[in-house]
């Protein structure tokens, strides 16, 4: 299967405006994702597609590809859906990988392609223990046959009689069919997507499914929301060098 991994990477940020050009250790945000999905062995190429000409010139200048894309697509998928478009890609599947996630594990990205072999759309999460009622950290139920029945930025599920009932943290990478993503942008606003500001909610209230894999790997996966993120980032890559 032909996969290509697009990264979005808008400039605007209300909490942390030209976060992916911040630096860590040395190197720009954008690339650090970069690099570490180019390790990734499903992927065939890596694209980043942003709205801005200051991250379009760091990817260039370390070599990277990238796309420009309009400033007004409503969420990163969109805008993952355009740079194929716009960058004569013709990939089987796209997986879309945030841009602000530089302790990316690549092993997640293949898991995510793994599923891609039999499913249309596709995700992952992994057991969460801390953190449960911050409405950053996206949470996800499972159905007993492995797909999303609910993601939300509340607690779910509400534990009242199943103590050691485990909850399940989104890792917000997403895997699509070529097919499935054209056909994502083409569908309508849904009243819970806009509410819970989760555009995976839109898959699930047009009746499509996502399967969701319980991630296999176990290494720090920080993703920088904040500057106050950035520094516990730079902290851990600093302890790693």
């Amino acid at each position: 299967m032909n996969i290509t991994g697009i990264i979005p990477a808008r400039y605007s940020s209300t909490r942390f405006p030209g976060k992916p050009l911040a630096d860590i250790c040395g190197k720009p945000m954008i690339q650090h994702v970069y690099e570490r999905a180019m390790k990734a062995s499903s992927l065939g190429e890596v694209l980043v597609a942003t709205d801005d000409e200051r991250i379009l010139d760091c990817v260039n200048s370390f070599g990277g590809k990238a796309v420009m894309t309009d400033s007004d697509l409503p969420n990163g998928t969109a805008r993952c859906e355009q740079a194929m478009r716009l960058s004569g890609a013709n990939p089987d599947a796209v997986i879309n990988i945030q841009g602000d996630e530089p302790l990316l594990d690549p092993r997640m990205i293949d898991e995510v392609a793994e599923l891609l072999a039999e499913d249309e759309c596709a995700t992952l999460c992994r057991e969460l223990v801390d953190e449960l009622e911050n409405p950053n950290t996206v949470k996800v139920v499972l159905s007993l046959d492995g797909h999303a029945l609910y993601f939300s930025r509340s607690l779910i599920p509400y534990k009242r009689n199943v103590s050691s009932l485990q909850v399940y943290q989104h890792i917000g990478i997403y895997g699509y069919s070529a097919d499935f993503l054209k056909k994502y942008v083409s569908l309508p606003a849904t009243p819970l997507s806009d509410a819970e500001s989760l555009e995976q909610l839109k898959i699930l209230e047009h009746g499509f499914r996502i399967r969701v894999r319980v991630t296999g790997c176990k290494g720090a996966s920080t993703g920088v929301d904040t500057p106050e993120d950035l520094e516990i980032v730079r902290k851990i890559m600093n302890a790693e060098i």
